[in-house]
């Protein structure tokens, strides 16, 4: 009989290749399992690998003699000799990833785990690419800082930012002319300036997507759909176990999905947005302030803030069953910058609505909540070089018959 684990590993969807010439397809193969599961065995890598326990035994050296494994105390009271599970060393590598929102900046360091060592944040009305280089000029060092690291020891910086932000302007109450700004300006150029290390940009909805598969819950989900309600409502798409972000790097925009008999718009970002909730608040006489803060008390904001849970529950459920017509997505996970109690009830709500609908033809998914809320955007910006350094994307995989290969582990320095 197997344990649990053991089963799941026996079941790996990508197998390794004792071939020689995929070296370092086999080492990313074995960090990104050990991510999954947390820490892993000797023998257990090789179940789930499908190696030579020789080919594991070599790649489980050179991997911890690089510094990214470190051993963990000898498993004893088994059969045998005491067998030794190896897990990621949170100080091997270091990251710092950047949301650009249009409420708010947030940047945090991440190290190699996962764990989210420093951040800081500043709220505005708006966006202005000035506005961001001040926040990271004035907040680098505090955040350096706090999590007792040098600027040598950061290994790169990684922006999450909605695509075109220039657009969309009127949902959320922005001067277009200022905004336009970000349509030519050079936001890695600019941050290489302040920090000279590799910087990538990526779409803010699918960081927060790559935030929940690289560092959320293990779990076996391979397709699923990631909503995430931010002052506009995004996400992201996973495919065959890796985030997939499109031609253009916008994949899971979800904004613009047609929404049916939903007063107030035909759109999803018409109905799912915090935007939309900020705009009822002030209509009511509220002041929305604390809309802007994901670990305030929302309770304040009733009843309004039930009316728009539900709004924004229709209108998903919806998407949700356009989105399946597509592809044969196994689950849904929705997230956002709000409190946990909000997230709850808008997942509660979502499965109910779904249950409403006509979805013959289509597999009704299975629903939960994300893991990360308000940050995981930034982190998801950090995970970005983890992901494509340090783990395997089945959608982008190559491997032909002579063995193929991976590009190589980087170097430090």
């Amino acid at each position: 009989m197997f344990s649990d684990k053991e089963e799941r590993l026996r079941q790996t969807p990508i197998k390794g290749t004792n071939q020689g010439s995929v070296r370092n397809f086999n080492e990313r193969l074995v960090l990104h399992l050990i991510r999954q599961y947390g820490q892993l065995t000797k023998a257990e890598a090789t179940r789930a690998t499908g190696l030579s326990p020789n080919a594991v035994s070599v790649i489980f050296r050179a991997l911890e003699t690089e510094g990214l494994l470190v051993r963990e105390a000898p498993i004893r009271g088994r059969v045998g000799q005491p067998s030794t599970p190896l897990r990621l060393n949170p100080d091997a590598r270091h990251y710092i990833g950047l949301k650009i929102g249009r409420r708010s900046f947030d940047m945090v360091v991440v190290d190699f785990a996962g764990r989210v060592r420093a951040r800081r944040m500043a709220r505005h009305a708006y966006p202005t690419p000035q506005a961001m280089i001040g926040f990271v000029r004035s907040e680098l060092r505090p955040l350096l800082r706090s999590a007792h690291l040098r600027r040598d020891r950061i290994d790169g910086l990684s922006v999450a930012r909605p695509s075109e932000l220039w657009h969309w302007t009127d949902d959320f109450g922005a001067p277009k002319a200022e905004m336009a700004a970000w349509r030519d300006f050079d936001v890695a150029g600019a941050l290489c300036a302040l920090l000279p290390v590799p910087i990538t940009i990526e779409n803010d909805g699918i960081a927060a997507c790559r935030a929940e598969l690289t560092f959320g819950p293990q779990s076996h989900r391979q397709d699923f759909i990631y909503f995430f309600v931010g002052t506009l409502i995004g996400g992201g798409i996973v495919l065959n176990g890796s985030v997939f972000p499109g031609r253009r790097g916008s994949s899971g925009g979800f904004g613009p999905l047609r929404i049916p008999d939903e007063p107030g718009g035909h759109r999803l970002v018409d109905h799912a947005s915090l935007a939309v909730l900020e705009r009822l608040l002030v209509a009511a006489g509220h002041d929305p302030a604390p809309l802007h803060h994901a670990e305030a008390d929302w309770s304040l904001f009733e009843p309004i803030l039930s009316e728009w849970l539900d709004r924004a529950a229709r209108s998903l459920a919806h998407a949700i069953a356009s989105t399946l017509a597509v592809i044969d997505f196994e689950a849904v996970v929705i997230d956002g910058a709000f409190p946990a109690d909000c997230r709850t009830r808008l997942v509660r709500r979502v499965g109910q609505e779904l249950h409403k609908l006509d979805l013959q033809g289509v597999s009704p998914p299975q629903v939960g909540p994300g893991h990360f809320g308000a940050v995981a955007r930034a982190l998801g910006a950090a995970a970005w070089r983890i992901s494509m350094d340090y783990m395997i994307n089945r959608n982008a995989l190559q491997v032909g018959s002579d063995g193929g290969t991976a590009p190589e582990l980087p170097p430090r320095g």
